[in-house]
């Protein structure tokens, strides 16, 4: 990492205030080019002159600072230049640092990645702060943010420093077999493999919240055509996001809106009618539909109270959770239709508070409440930490045998714990997932 790097920092357009960032040896050139004086005191906001060394032209009065290596957020040396942030100022700053000898734009992600390559940061914290970056709701950041500051850092921290010194327990045994040992090393390796174990499955069973917390609870609508599950969508939405139409089959594909539900994020499906049909698009967006019903966290079938023959629910369509909507109450009479959990109109209101109160219980709850008890939040380190698990669990299987040779395969289980949570951190063997990761970062982190 030879160059040094530079990017926008804030947000694209027009504002008051525009944060560069420059990273890397030749970040102190950068400044003294741009300044024309010497470099201010580490760490000390300084107003300066900023101009074009090739013409002399001021380019901007600017707040900057000089952040000296290796205390920085990157680990290298780095300037910030904070900027009046118009279009106009932020390209010719940009423009100048791209004609200095060793300075190029950033690649999204590459302050990140040189934060993580110089220890800076480990990899569910970089994960953890791409999260940040993405949070849409209050949950989503306050997972993202216990990641970002060494959460599942620290407990890593101290699950490895027991597997260690129960590791070193096992192989005195084994090692020193004919010397004369302090008795119950071995009992005392598997009390610390146990309490690291139970930790960590305890921790797991909250993943899948965490991942929802992450990915937002999925919510279908689903119900014949003409019931109103557009309508209800758009209620739902707040703005007209979905086609409404009294004519049949007007809902082919499925259409997506975003909810912050309590703090909880949620993905409403609004999908076609169901129904038999000839046509071979209406076909594949009934296909569709049921797809999305098994995949779904939630299903609300919706059905049409003004229509006594409309399905309550049809046969061979599988959801864990799901709520039997009636609508059109506002034109139905008290106690017609079929049965169902909550009567509504998606024309006049009705009902919806008590809908949008029964989604926010059903979606804390799959969320595992406000998201500040989680710690793991993305599959990659659910499936390390259960890697690791999986292998301590072995080690005390092997240790229950008291066997010939069961201390050496105790041991040989340790190794393949703490392997997995090195990968969890990003220590060993992460070079085919950091591609993945730090290309979904923003230019400028």
């Amino acid at each position: 990492m030879d160059d040094t790097v530079f990017a926008l920092s804030s947000g694209q357009g027009r504002a008051g205030i525009a944060v560069i960032r420059i990273s890397g040896p030749h970040a102190a050139d950068a400044l003294t080019a741009l300044s024309g004086t010497d470099l201010p005191s580490p760490r000390k906001a300084v107003v300066r002159r900023l101009t074009d060394p090739r013409t002399d032209e001021q380019l901007d009065q600017a707040l900057v600072l000089w952040l000296p290596g290796p205390g920085t957020v990157t680990g290298d040396d780095m300037a910030e230049l904070h900027v009046h942030g118009s279009t106009a100022v932020v390209a010719g700053v940009l423009d100048v640092l791209g004609t200095l000898a060793g300075h190029r734009m950033a690649e999204p992600g590459e302050f990140t990645r040189r934060a993580f390559a110089n220890g800076r940061m480990d990899l569910t914290q970089v994960e953890g702060l791409a999260d940040l970056i993405d949070a849409e709701t209050a949950g989503q950041r306050r997972l993202a943010l216990a990641q970002a500051e060494g959460g599942l850092t620290a407990r890593c921290a101290d699950w490895k420093a027991q597997l260690v010194k129960a590791l070193a327990l096992i192989e005195a045994e084994i090692d020193f077999s004919d010397e004369e040992l302090p008795e119950g090393l071995s009992d005392q390796a598997v009390s610390m493999i146990s309490r690291v174990h139970g930790e960590m499955t305890q921790i797991l069973a909250s993943a899948s919240a965490g991942e929802v917390m992450r990915d937002g609870v999925q919510v279908a609508i689903l119900g014949a055509p003409n019931v109103g599950k557009s309508s209800l969508m758009n209620r739902l939405a707040r703005r007209e996001a979905a086609i409404v139409s009294d004519i049949s089959g007007t809902t082919r594909d499925i259409i997506e809106v975003r909810l912050d539900l309590g703090g909880i994020p949620v993905v409403l499906a609004d999908t076609a009618g169901l129904r038999d049909t000839d046509d071979p698009i209406e076909r594949e967006g009934i296909a569709r539909a049921k797809s999305k019903a098994a995949t779904a966290d939630i299903a609300l079938w919706v059905c049409d109270l003004s229509n006594a023959e409309d399905p309550v629910w049809p046969e061979g369509l599988e959801t864990t959770r799901r709520l039997v909507i009636g609508n059109k109450a506002d034109i139905a009479g008290e106690g017609e239709g079929q049965p169902c959990d909550l009567r509504l109109s998606a024309t006049t209101g009705e009902g919806l508070d008590a809908l949008e109160a029964w989604l926010a219980d059903a979606a804390r709850d799959l969320a595992g409440g406000s998201g500040a008890a989680a710690v793991v939040g993305r599959a990659r380190q659910a499936s390390a930490l259960r890697d690791a698990a999986d292998a301590l669990q072995r080690g005390l299987d092997e240790a229950a045998q008291e066997t010939d040779g069961e201390a050496a395969l105790v041991s040989e289980e340790m190794r393949m714990a703490l392997r997995a949570l090195g990968r969890l951190v990003g220590t060993v063997d992460v070079e085919d997932v950091l591609d993945v990761i730090f290309r979904d970062f923003c230019i400028g982190k």
